[in-house]
């Protein structure tokens, strides 16, 4: 018994084949992590164009009634509730792709609209590494400029 323990200890027959399968599971793990990467940044990216939409038709939802005038200068006065409404619907038509897509909160203050906005992400490759899920959440500002 002795000796056969000595002799698989100086034999190395069955020890690449062991590397070779510690390798191929590292490596793939490796691609479904970059995978899950990428797809969180362009899904992050879309994210962000619809917030950039909804706030910039947020800063752009006033009426000519809420233009004041100061002598020389034309500024709109931009109301939280038609801030509200521009960024939601915006975002109902924008982020049809997306999932899970929400206004978290739009506001504005005398000149500039700003709109968070949240959607749900999902891995490709769900795995033991990467969650089944997270909410992604993005701020976007505009401002409102009315040219006279």
């Amino acid at each position: 018994m002795t000796r056969l323990l000595r002799r698989l200890r100086r034999e190395e027959d069955g020890s690449t084949l062991l590397l070779t399968i510690g390798f191929a599971a590292l490596a793939l793990a490796l691609i479904i992590a970059v995978t899950a990467a990428t797809s969180l940044l362009i899904e992050r990216r879309r994210l962000f164009s619809v917030a950039d939409g909804a706030a910039l038709a947020a800063a752009e939802a006033f009426a000519l009634e809420q233009v004041r005038f100061d002598g020389t200068d034309a500024t709109p006065q931009l109301a939280d509730a038609a801030v509200d409404r521009a960024a939601a619907d915006w975002a109902s038509r924008a982020g049809g792709d997306l999932t899970e897509v929400r206004v978290d909160g739009a506001a504005a203050d005398a000149r500039s609209a700003t709109v968070s906005v949240s959607s749900a992400w999902h891995p490709p490759v769900v795995s033991l590494l990467l969650p089944e899920g997270i909410r992604l959440d993005v701020t976007s500002t505009a401002r409102a400029v009315f040219v006279d």
